[in-house]
This record gives structure tokens, C-alpha cells and sequence, in this order.
């Protein structure tokens, strides 16, 4: 569902995000839902995707996709959100009479002590923020930290996402991805480790780096399970031929579904078994929360893919 002043998106509703040049043909169509239906949100670029010389029909381009989403009837679309070149544009755009039918900002090479401009610019809308990571420094843990502590000084409720950009950060090490390679699989992991342990305990939720084979599903499959044991609420889309893969992965196992609801029930002994598997509503509780959101935005798979379904079986010893 797109945003609006009355409330922000679940960081669930993000799905598969795929980027698009303002100036693109057709991206009119795309973000009023009528091209790739079931795309869940939208990136208008008018960073790396344009050339200096092009900005200025950007913005004449963005203003009038803003334009038509004023208009929009209301049907299904994805999620727009808008990257600028600068803060300095995001401010502007965001003094535009025309913001109300995109859901925010995507800051590039979001960092310690630029933080402040961010938030001044949306200071006063509905607009959100979906900060990409994708800069040296997050190969520091320490510095991870300092980022932390300095982004909760600022309202986190703006913070829809932080996204974790993949590509920029390999390129800090003269690197590129190696097909049949996951994310997982080089550099990047202790990087992923790292921002969801300090980030995600702080209240943040995080979406997962791109992967920019298009012609290797099992490996996008393969790293698409890790995304989601890391807990990533989203992945970036390079071609929308990704984006069904990507939507299917977020899609709960249906026997997660009703783990979740029997930790969450107001019966639920301190310790059962459930499915063959130990269930301790104290330690799971948070885990099952974020099944039933998950659920609500993504959807179900169509097949569980653990054993049918158990009542549960009793406690268990701590």
C-alpha cells in the first residue's frame, strides 16, 4: 500500500525494490501499478542512473510522475520512494506542493555526521527515510557502533529501512561479485553480520544487498535463504525478472505461521514442543511478532515445508 500522512508502511510492505531512472520510458506506468503489477515499491533515481547533464530533465520528469500520483484513483501501486542527488535536493523536492503520493527518500552514501540534513528534510511531512550503507566505514565495526549511537539521537520512527548497498561496498575493496557466488560467500558477510547485530537490536530494520546476476536463480534462491536467516525485511531488484523470486522467498512457511500464533497465544506454556521443535514464548516472542507482520504483508507459501501441522505436545525442561 503506498504511504500516506496517516500513517507509515510496514518496513514488510517493501518487497522486492527495483530502481528506476525518472527519465525512464513507461516509469510513469510503473509506479501508478499499471506495469509490473505486484511490484511492491519503486526507486526514482536521480543519483548514479542520470548523467550530470540530465538532472535538469529529472526533476521535470519527477515532477510530473508526482503530479499524476496527486491523481492517482487509489488502485493497487507499489511504494514510491524518490533518490536525490543531495540532501540539498531531497529538501527541495520536499518543499513541493506535489509529495504526498511518495512514501520518501532513499539517502546514497548515508553517514555519521551528515545525519542532520536528512531529517531536517522531511521535518514536517510524511515523508521517510531508507538510508543506504554503502560506504568504507561499515567495515569497522566500531565505527558501526558510532553510526548507531549517532542515528538514535534522531527520530527513528522516520527511518522506514536502512538498506545495505552491496555493490558500493565491494567496490571500497576493488571487488565485484563472482557468479554462483552468494553475499555470503566473501567480504560482505562479517559486514552483514555486523549491521544487523548492532542495528537491528536498536529497533532498525534493514533490507538486503542487490544481487546483480540475472541470468543465475539457483544462486539468487541459495542467497535469498540467507537473507531471510538474516532477518532483511526487503532486497533490492535488479531486473524485474528477480522481483517474483525475491517475493516468494519473503512469503511465510505456513507452519511458521502457526508456530508464531501458538508462542503468541494466552495460554502458551513457558516451554513446549511444537512441530518438533522447542518453543519458548519469553526468548521467541519478538520472532513470532515479526512472522505475523511478515505474514500480513507477504503473504503465505503455498506448500509448508515442515511436517504437518501438531497441537502442541507439553512443556519441556528449560
Amino acid at each position: 500500500m503506498p504511504a500516506s500522512p496517516s500513517g507509515p508502511p510496514s518496513p514488510y510492505a517493501i518487497g522486492a525494490t527495483l530502481y528506476l531512472p525518472v527519465t525512464r520510458e513507461r516509469a510513469l506506468d510503473v509506479v501508478l501499478g499499471r506495469k509490473l503489477p505486484g511490484l511492491r515499491s519503486v526507486v526514482l533515481c536521480l543519483e548514479d542512473a542520470l548523467a550530470e547533464g540530465d538532472v535538469a530533465a529529472g526533476l521535470d520528469s519527477l515532477r510530473r510522475v508526482m503530479t499524476a500520483l496527486e491523481h492517482h484513483d487509489g488502485g493497487p501501486r507499489p511504494l514510491v520512494f524518490v533518490r536525490p542527488r543531495s540532501v540539498d535536493m531531497a529538501g527541495r523536492i520536499a518543499a513541493w506542493r506535489v509529495v504526498s503520493g511518495i512514501a520518501g527518500f532513499v539517502a546514497p552514501k548515508f553517514r555519521g555526521g551528515e545525519m542532520q540534513g536528512w531529517f531536517d528534510a522531511v521535518a514536517g511531512t510524511h515523508l521517510l527515510l531508507m538510508p543506504t550503507l554503502e560506504t568504507a566505514e561499515l567495515f569497522d565495526p566500531g565505527a558501526v557502533r558510532d553510526f548507531r549511537d549517532e542515528l538514535l539521537t534522531f527520530d527513528r520512527a522516520r527511518v522506514l529501512a536502512l538498506r545495505i548497498g552491496g555493490n558500493d561496498l565491494l567496490a571500497c575493496l576493488g571487488l565485484r561479485r563472482m557468479r554462483g557466488m552468494t553475499t555470503y560467500e566473501g567480504p560482505l558477510a562479517s559486514v552483514c553480520a555486523s549491521l544487523v547485530g548492532m542495528l537491528v537490536p536498536a529497533g532498525f530494520h534493514l533490507t538486503a544487498p542487490v544481487f546483480e546476476i540475472l541470468d543465475d536463480a539457483a544462486t539468487l534462491e541459495r542467497e535469498l535463504q540467507h537473507d531471510m536467516a538474516f532477518g532483511f525485511v526487503g532486497k533490492t531488484a535488479i531486473h524485474p525478472v528477480q522481483v517474483p523470486l525475491i517475493h516468494a522467498a519473503l512469503a511465510v512457511d505456513p507452519t511458521d505461521l502457526e508456530t508464531a500464533r501458538q508462542i503468541l497465544g494466552s495460554n502458551a506454556p513457558a516451554v513446549f514442543s511444537f512441530n518438533g521443535a522447542m518453543c519458548e514464548p519469553r526468548t521467541h516472542v519478538a520472532w513470532a511478532h515479526r512472522i505475523l507482520e511478515r505474514a500480513e504483508h507477504c503473504g503465505l507459501q503455498p506448500c509448508p515445508t515442515a511436517r504437518a501441522h501438531a497441537k502442541p505436545s507439553g512443556t519441556l525442561a528449560a
